[in-house]
């Protein structure tokens, strides 16, 4: 019986993870922001990919990835200044600039690195209990994902970066005015979640198998997360991993990945339709 429960929480765990881990660039980049970035998956990509490629050449895996989530950072600021800075305010041509920019990005992976890349396979073993055997990769996964909804916390409450953010997102005008460098916070906080979106991938790159549309694996879930958690990204991300990954994890013992996937997206049907405002607008109305 508790070797069941274990599994059930493991599972929760895992999800959950995955969840966190490939909404939280979005969380900044479309939630605060209010771009839709239709790219987030070749950020992911590229973590990914940068992490293992620097494996490849024989750095450790931990200073590879440390790379992969600067590598994305990086070309998160860049894509800003030259692309995404133009169009805020403007939802559908920024949907359609990063899904263009998605697919340039995507056949030339494919044209420089092939139809996939050799991976490096999962690290730090495995531990049982009962019958079931667990992967220790998986536990780090999970606290990386905590660590993650910390720093974005931290980051956006807790620093003078954080208020001017806050401000710019609500009235870059009135932000500008009082002396704040509006520029440079978008850049900033496009960065920031462009470096989370690569440290994703990062993570992820020993669990799986590297192809130029990866990051489509990640794009739905990252979305529905987003939307489904509301436009607070510091109130709303967190309670979101939670509910989709406990229906998600229910139906997966249930009826298996298809049913899981298929009862997530309609579990966040329903909750657009009861909370249009998402969670947070939800926790929001109820502590006013």
């Amino acid at each position: 019986m508790l070797a069941e429960i274990f599994s059930y929480v493991y599972q929760f765990a895992d999800v959950f993870a995955f969840l966190i881990l490939a909404a939280a660039g979005l969380a900044i980049i479309f939630g605060m922001m209010g771009v839709i970035n239709m790219a987030h998956g070749e950020f992911i990509m590229c973590g990914a990919y940068v992490t293992v490629s620097l494996v490849h050449a024989g750095l450790p895996l931990p200073i590879a990835q440390a790379c992969g989530t600067i590598a994305a950072g990086a070309i998160g600021v860049l894509v800003e200044w030259s692309l995404v800075r133009k169009l805020y305010k403007r939802p559908l041509d920024s949907l359609l600039a990063t899904w263009g920019l998605s697919l340039m990005v995507t056949q030339g992976m494919l044209i420089i690195f092939g139809s996939s890349l050799p991976g490096i396979g999962t690290p730090d073993g495995s531990f049982s209990i009962g019958i079931y055997t667990y992967s220790n990769y998986r536990m780090v996964l999970f606290g990386c994902a905590v660590a993650v909804l910390a720093f974005i916390y931290v980051i956006f409450m807790k620093t003078r970066f954080g208020v001017h953010a806050r401000a710019t997102m609500q009235n870059a005008s009135i932000a500008q005015a009082t002396g704040v460098k509006v520029g440079n916070v978008y850049a900033l906080s496009f960065g920031i979640g462009a470096a989370l979106a690569g440290f994703c991938g990062a993570m992820y790159a020993p669990t799986m198998t590297l192809i130029p549309t990866m990051g489509a694996t990640f794009l739905i879930e990252s979305f529905v997360t987003v939307v489904v958690g509301g436009a607070n990204v510091l109130l709303g991300t967190a309670p979101a991993g939670i509910l989709l990954a406990i229906v998600r994890t229910g139906l997966n013992g249930w009826g298996g990945q298809i049913v899981g996937q298929i009862g997530m997206l309609l579990a966040v049907i329903i909750v657009i339709r009861i909370l249009p405002e998402g969670l947070s607008g939800w926790f929001a109305r109820r502590t006013r």
